[in-house]
C-alpha cells in the first residue's frame, strides 16, 4: 500500500493541478495576478509623451469654477476653449442622461406658479436652452460621449457612430455582455463624433489590470447582439477619422486556433492593430499618477495658458475631487480616478506597448510543471529530501527568474507561481511520505509513553534521547499543588465505580486548563494535582501563566458543581459542594529525573515545592481557594492578590508572606479591589501593632468591600484579636504566625 501511495500520490496531484489550470478557477487567477501586480510595483511603465491629456475637474477647480455639477453652458464654454487650443479630440469620462438642472426650460416650470409676471415668464421662454447650447458646441468640436454599460434592461440604446467588421467566429461571444446602458439626452448624442463606454469591471482582487476595449450590448430577450466601443476605442477612431473598427477572431485567415474557439486576438482601430485578449482587452502596464498627463480644467480659461500643451492631443475629461472621483485600484495606486486608467490605455495603444500573454504561455506554463515536477519525482528515491530540496529552490528561482525577464524585457506575462506551487507540493507530498514511514515507530512509542509521562517531556525526550538518565538542573520555576476540601465526606456517598468516574470527571477539565497553560502534570495524588511551570520546556511568564490556570481552574469548578448538583437532584441524592484548594509557589527549584536506575520519574524537589505543598495546605485555615507566596506575587503584575499574613508554615523557620488571588489584571483594575487593597495592607498594619479597636474597624469596613470572599479570613482574624485582647502576645512579638500542621 504505501509503495502503491508513492505512485499514486504525484499522479494524482499532478492531474488535478493540470485540471485546475486548464479551467483557472478564481483562486488560481488570482494568484497568477498578484504576482503580476508585483512585477509592476518593482518596474512600472516609463511615462512617454503619446498626445494623450487629462482634463482635471480637481478640488482647485471647483473652487475656482464652480460646483459640480456644471451648467451645461460652462461645459460648452470648457469643450469650446479646448477646441479653440486645436485639441484633436474630447472625451468624456461622464454621462449627461437628463436635461440641465439649470436650463430655462427645466427651471421655468417650477417658477410659473410664484411669478405673476407674464412678460418676464415670456422673456425667460425666449433664453438659449442650456442643452442646446452643449449640442452645438459638440457639433463644432470633435467630442466623445461617455455611457455606462448596466445589467437593467435596455431602454435606449447610444447612437451607433461606427461600423464593425470581422473575420473568424462571432466576437460577440466572447466580449463583456451587458443588456443595457446609462445613454446621454439624444440632442447631444446626435452632433456627436463618437460615443464609447468607461464601464471597467473590477477584479476578483478588486484592482483593474485589464481593459475592454469592446462590449456585447444584448437589446431585449432574446434580442440582437450589438458590439459597442469603449471610450478608449472611440477616441482613437475619431481621432484618426476611421468610421470602422476590423475584430479578427479565432478561425480568422491567418490565425491558427486548431479547431479551439480561443476567442479576440487583435481589433484595427483606424490604422492601429492593438492586440487584445480573448475577451477584447487591454493589459494595463500602470505608470503611477503622472503630473505631465493631467491639466486642472481651470487653467485653460488662464489667458497665459500654453496652447502647446493640449494642441493635437485626445483630452480626456474626468474629476479627481474628493467626493466626485470615480475611485479605481490599480497595481501602482490605490485610490486613481476611472480617468487615468483610460488615459493610460489610450497611451499604451498609442505607444504600441502592450503586455501581453500569448495564447502559447498556458501550455507551456503546464510544459514546465510537467517536466520540473517529474524531475523531481525521479530524483527524490535517488538523493533524497535534502538535496531534492536544493533542486525545487533552484527551479522555483529559475521559473521567477525568467518570468522576470520575460516581463521586463518583452512584456510578456508567464506566471511562475502555480507551476512552482506545484512542484513544491510534489516535493513535499513525497517528502512527507519518507517523514510518515520513518516516524511511524517513533509516533508509536510517543503515543504510549504520553499517558505515562507529560506529552512535552516525551517529546524532549524523542528529540534528545542522551536525556534519558538521572540528574536534575536549577530553574527559576512556580510550583502548584491542588487538592480537593473534604473528598472524604464525598466519596462516602459513592460506590467504588463512581469515586472512580468522579475523580477522572474532576481531574479532566483542571488538567486540560494546566496544560494549555503551558504547565506540566507531575503526579496525580488521589484527588490532588501536582504541578509546574517553566520544565521542560521555557516559559519566562510561568508565575502568570500558573496564576492564569489557578483561576480559570476556580471558575470551571463552578460550573462542574452546577453539573453535579443537577444530577444529584435528578437521582434524589444529596449534593456535596466541591472546593479545592490550590496553593502556589515560585522559586529556584531542582527539576529532572528522579529516582533509580530501573525506574525514575521527571519531577520537581525544594524548598519552594515543599512550602506550595504547605500553602496548599493552609487553604483549610484561612478559608480561601488560593494561597500564593511572595516570590509569585512579585512576579504577577496588576492582579488582584491581597495579603493574607505573615505564616511561618511547619517545618520552616523564616517566615513567609502569603497572599490570596481574587482576580486577573482586570479585577485588579476596579476601584472596589484597589480599596480593599490598601484597606488590608492598613488592617494588617493596625494587627501587627496590636492596634486592636483600630484592627476591628478595618476589618468589618473590609468585609463589606470583599462581599463576602475573605469572610472565613476576616473570622479568623477577630477570634485571634479577641484571644489577644484576653491575653496579650509577648512584648517580642514580630506579628507572625505559626502553623500548627502542615
Amino acid at each position: 500500500m504505501r509503495r502503491l501511495l508513492y505512485v499514486l500520490a504525484p499522479l494524482v496531484i499532478i492531474a488535478v493541478a493540470a485540471t485546475l489550470r486548464i479551467t483557472d478557477p478564481p483562486i488560481v487567477e488570482s494568484l497568477r495576478l498578484v504576482t503580476f501586480d508585483e512585477y509592476q510595483r518593482l518596474s512600472p511603465r516609463v511615462y512617454e509623451e503619446a498626445g494623450i491629456r487629462i482634463l482635471d475637474i480637481d478640488d482647485q477647480s471647483l473652487e475656482k469654477l464652480g460646483q459640480w455639477p456644471w451648467p451645461r453652458v460652462q461645459v460648452a464654454a470648457m469643450l469650446k476653449r479646448l477646441g479653440e487650443l486645436g485639441v484633436a479630440v474630447v472625451a468624456f469620462d461622464a454621462v449627461f442622461p437628463e436635461p440641465d438642472r439649470t436650463s430655462p426650460s427645466t427651471i421655468l416650470p417650477k417658477w410659473a406658479e410664484t411669478t405673476q409676471n407674464p412678460a418676464l415668464l415670456d422673456l425667460i421662454k425666449r433664453l438659449p436652452d442650456h442643452d442646446e447650447r452643449l449640442a452645438e458646441v459638440i457639433a463644432q468640436v470633435p467630442t466623445v460621449l461617455g455611457t455606462i454599460m448596466t445589467y437593467d434592461p435596455l431602454i435606449r440604446a447610444p447612437t451607433t457612430k461606427w461600423g464593425i467588421t470581422f473575420g473568424g467566429d462571432d466576437p460577440t461571444a466572447f466580449l463583456p455582455a451587458f443588456t443595457g446602458s446609462v445613454t446621454n439626452l439624444p440632442i447631444l448624442e446626435a452632433p456627436a463624433a463618437g460615443i464609447g463606454s468607461f464601464s471597467i469591471e473590477v477584479e476578483r482582487n478588486a484592482i483593474i489590470h485589464r481593459v475592454p476595449l469592446l462590449y456585447r450590448l444584448s437589446m431585449g430577450l432574446g434580442g440582437t447582439r450589438e458590439i459597442f466601443p469603449s471610450l478608449v476605442a472611440e477616441s482613437l477612431r475619431v481621432a484618426q477619422g476611421a468610421s470602422t473598427y476590423n475584430i479578427k477572431t479565432s478561425g480568422a485567415s491567418g490565425e491558427q486556433a486548431f479547431g479551439e474557439h480561443t476567442g479576440l486576438n487583435n481589433v484595427r482601430v483606424g490604422r492601429i492593430i492593438v492586440p487584445t485578449t480573448a475577451k477584447g482587452e487591454v493589459w494595463l502596464h500602470d505608470t503611477g499618477p503622472i503630473k505631465e498627463r493631467m491639466i486642472p480644467a481651470w487653467e485653460i480659461f488662464d489667458k497665459d495658458f500654453d496652447p502647446k500643451r493640449v494642441e493635437g492631443t485626445i483630452v480626456f475629461v474626468g474629476t479627481s475631487a474628493a467626493g466626485l472621483k470615480d475611485l479605481r485600484a490599480t497595481p501602482l495606486n490605490p485610490a486613481a480616478a476611472g480617468v487615468e486608467v483610460h488615459a493610460q490605455i489610450a497611451e499604451q495603444i498609442v505607444l504600441e506597448h502592450y503586455l501581453e500573454r500569448p495564447d502559447w504561455i498556458t501550455g507551456a506554463e503546464l510544459l514546465w510543471l510537467f517536466f520540473f515536477g517529474g524531475i523531481l519525482l525521479l530524483l527524490l528515491a535517488r538523493w533524497g529530501a535534502a538535496w531534492c530540496a536544493l533542486l525545487a529552490t533552484f527551479g522555483i528561482f529559475a521559473a521567477f527568474g525568467v518570468s522576470w525577464y520575460a516581463f521586463k524585457e518583452l512584456n510578456w506575462l508567464i506566471d511562475p507561481v502555480y507551476p512552482s506551487a506545484v512542484a513544491l507540493l510534489l516535493y513535499l507530498s513525497q517528502s512527507l511520505l519518507v517523514y510518515l514511514d520513518t516516524e511511524g515507530e517513533r509516533r508509536r512509542v510517543r503515543t504510549a509513553f504520553s499517558r505515562y509521562m507529560s506529552p512535552d517531556l516525551v517529546a524532549r525526550l524523542a528529540d534528545d534521547p542522551t536525556q534519558l538518565k538521572l540528574g536534575g538542573e536549577i530553574r527559576d520555576m512556580t510550583v502548584m499543588f491542588c487538592d480537593i476540601r473534604g473528598f472524604t465526606s464525598i466519596s462516602e456517598t459513592l460506590d467504588a465505580a463512581g469515586v472512580i468516574r468522579f475523580i477522572n470527571r474532576f481531574l479532566t477539565p483542571m488538567t486540560d486548563i494546566i496544560m494549555k497553560r503551558g504547565g506540566t502534570i507531575d503526579k496525580y495524588m488521589g484527588d490532588a494535582i501536582m504541578a509546574f511551570w517553566n520544565a521542560p520546556l521555557d516559559d519566562p511568564n510561568h508565575a502568570e501563566n500558573a496564576a492564569r490556570a489557578t483561576l480559570s481552574m476556580i471558575s470551571d469548578l463552578a460550573r462542574l458543581n452546577a453539573d453535579w448538583r443537577a444530577e444529584a437532584k435528578a437521582e434524589n441524592r444529596p449534593f456535596h459542594q466541591v472546593r479545592i484548594g490550590v496553593g502556589l509557589n515560585t522559586g529556584p527549584i531542582c527539576v529532572g529525573n528522579v529516582g533509580s536506575d530501573l525506574r525514575f520519574d521527571y519531577s520537581v524537589i525544594g524548598d519552594d515545592v515543599n512550602l506550595a505543598s504547605r500553602l496548599e495546605s493552609q487553604c483549610k485555615t484561612y478559608g480561601t481557594s488560593i494561597i500564593i507566596g511572595s516570590n509569585t506575587r512579585s512576579r504577577l503584575n496588576g492582579f488582584a492578590a491581597i495579603e493574607l499574613d505573615l505564616l511561618r508554615v511547619k517545618g520552616r523557620e523564616r517566615p513567609e508572606r502569603i497572599y490570596t488571588l481574587l482576580g486577573d489584571e482586570a479585577t485588579g483594575k476596579e476601584s472596589w479591589f484597589k480599596q480593599l487593597d490598601e484597606m488590608q495592607t492598613a488592617l494588617l498594619a493596625a494587627y501587627r501593632t496590636q492596634d486592636w479597636d483600630r484592627a476591628d474597624e478595618l476589618i468589618a469596613a473590609a468585609r463589606k468591600l470583599a462581599n463576602g470572599q475573605l469572610d472565613p479570613v476576616y473570622d479568623l482574624y477577630v477570634a485571634r484579636i479577641a484571644e489577644y485582647r484576653f491575653q496579650p502576645p509577648p512584648n517580642d512579638w514580630d506579628g507572625v504566625t505559626r502553623a500548627t500542621e502542615k
